[in-house]
């Protein structure tokens, strides 16, 4: 009998453990990889929530301005245009600070590939087993 076509047991031992080294080191890689991905992205989401924090304190200003000067005219002056600035700042913090929150939030974060990958590999690891 050879041994190429019947490998021993203790060969087969042997390159399971290099097998499952070789997987979990790939599995580190890819979650170090994907953690980073998710990282960057809740930067680019904090960024966001404080330009929208930014926009909402320039809006009250700009709001607070236009009913100063709508109130001392009582006309569409420089009040009424102060007040659609103002407005439409608001609404752009408003949108700056949903799509901010919501790249913020913990199922984003969440290393998504990385446990698909590590649910197909037990399922590999459980079959070669048997």
């Amino acid at each position: 009998m050879n041994t190429q076509d019947n490998p021993s047991l203790t060969g087969l031992i042997t390159d399971l453990a290099q097998n499952v080294t070789t997987l979990v080191q790939t599995e580190a890689r890819l979650f170090r990889a994907e953690l980073s991905e998710k990282l960057t992205k809740a930067g680019a989401g904090a960024a966001e929530v404080l330009g929208g924090a930014i926009c909402l304190l320039a809006a009250l200003l700009v709001l607070l301005q236009a009913l100063v000067i709508a109130l001392t005219r009582a006309g569409l002056g420089a009040g009424w245009s102060s007040l659609l600035v103002g407005v439409v700042v608001a609404v752009l913090g408003v949108i700056l600070l949903r799509t901010g929150m919501a790249s913020m939030a913990p199922s984003e974060l969440t290393p998504d590939r990385t446990q698909e990958q590590l649910k197909r590999d037990a399922s590999v690891i459980k079959e070669q087993v048997r």
